[in-house]
């Protein structure tokens, strides 16, 4: 069987034994210089002048959402707009800190947001801020998005957990807003097996991610930062500003476990992203060619799309059933992510007031039509035969006889 995720890591038994190493050396394993590295390097891949390492991708957003309100850019009961083709704690945040969560239908070509979608969320509801997923690595006319939010002053965060080294117009994707998330997940494009990150050019604000990050403390800003908070708050002593707490927080924290290993995944992130850039252009043509059984997926913008997994919109929904039997024991498959996050239980529950203001969308055939496979580094070019047989099996030959039968039949 192929499955979704085939290892721990990339390169996982060097990796194990280096990290076997680390362990036996390291004095401590609480956050520390491995996670700093970490964030100074992956700063510089991203091209982003902060990065913030945390978790999970999950707090990421948790975190983000969280220095929005503290730096009172948002304010609870403020309409933040999301990708409704997303995962769940993309959304949780929203509505965990107050904030109403109003859903962006997609295009059905892409998957993703676009600036029309957006246009026509703004037509009946105002929205103070747009987080913006971009599903699978693939992504709709973000820079035109970008525009369109600077215009009507609408703060514009990116989740791009999923689509790490996408290159749209010349640009990462992650790079277009105020903040961007990642997620370091086993199985997305760089493993730590648990983590997230929050890249940002503000300075302020990732100051504020590293407040919240750890209760709402100091302890791992710099010296500058600290004395500019202390001064802040009138705090002259050293032994009581250890236990002081500035804003909203939560322990976020990653270990320098999860920092080690993102250091040493990072010396590979290229030939990674790489190898999931083949994957995916050996499998994407040969499959939405197939315009009769899927909807042909657009990616033609996009200089290099970078994914995890292979998303396949089916015509209806009795072949994406069947499609789910063919796979089974052999190709591991899910539905595409959280599918319509406004049919999910919780959304239905706590966000009723824009549960139905989608309607008949493209979400919900996504929803309905829609799974995906995974794209690993380490797929073979069996691997790669056995999902093309299922998804776009080449057509029969033809014998000579029949040949000639049909040849006889033509006017």
């Amino acid at each position: 069987m192929i499955p979704l995720v085939k290892s721990t890591f990339y390169r996982e038994e060097e990796t194990k034994a280096r990290l076997w190493a680390f362990l036996r050396t390291a004095k401590h394993l609480s956050f520390g210089p491995e996670c700093e590295r970490f964030e100074a390097s992956f700063a510089r891949y991203q091209g982003r002048a902060h990065c913030v390492f945390v978790n999970s991708g999950s707090a990421a957003n948790l975190a983000l959402i969280q220095v929005l309100l503290n730096l009172g850019i948002l304010r609870r009961g403020d309409r933040v707009g999301f990708s409704v083709v997303t995962w769940s704690t993309n959304v949780m945040p929203l509505i965990q800190l107050g904030l109403r969560a109003v859903p962006i239908d997609v295009e059905l070509d892409t998957l993703n947001v676009s600036s029309r979608t957006l246009r026509a969320t703004l037509d009946r509801v105002p929205l103070k801020a747009v987080f913006l997923t971009h599903l699978l690595g693939f992504c709709d006319d973000p820079d035109a998005i970008a525009a369109l939010c600077a215009s009507e002053k609408i703060v514009l965060l990116e989740d791009a957990c999923e689509a790490l080294g996408t290159v749209y117009q010349g640009k990462k994707l992650g790079n277009l807003g105020l903040a961007s998330t990642f997620s370091f997940y086993v199985g997305h494009h760089l493993s730590t097996i648990e983590g997230g990150a929050v890249c940002t050019d503000d300075e302020a604000f990732a100051t504020m991610l590293r407040i919240v990050r750890a209760h709402g403390w100091d302890r791992n800003l710099s010296a500058r930062q600290r004395g500019a908070m202390r001064r802040k708050f009138r705090l002259n002593s050293e032994f009581e500003s250890r236990y002081t707490f500035y804003a909203l927080g939560f322990n976020l924290r990653p270990t320098e476990i999860a920092g080690f290993l993102g250091n040493a995944q990072l010396e590979h992130v290229g030939e990674i992203l790489r190898r999931r850039h083949a994957n995916f252009v050996r499998l994407g043509p040969p499959i939405y060619a197939r315009a009769d059984a899927y909807v042909p997926l657009r990616y033609d913008h996009i200089d290099f799309l970078s994914n995890f997994a292979v998303p396949v919109v089916c015509r209806s929904r009795e072949r994406r059933d069947a499609l789910v039997a063919q796979c089974a024991g052999r190709i591991e498959l899910r539905p595409i992510l959280g599918g319509d996050v406004t049919q999910q239980p919780f959304f239905r529950t706590h966000m009723s007031e824009y549960a139905d203001i989608l309607g008949a969308s493209n979400a919900r055939l996504i929803n309905e039509q829609g799974l995906y496979f995974g794209n690993n580094p380490d797929h073979t070019d069996a691997d790669i035969e056995e999902i093309l047989s299922v998804f776009a099996p080449a057509p029969a030959p033809v014998e000579a006889g029949a040949r000639a039968s049909i040849a006889a039949a033509r006017p």
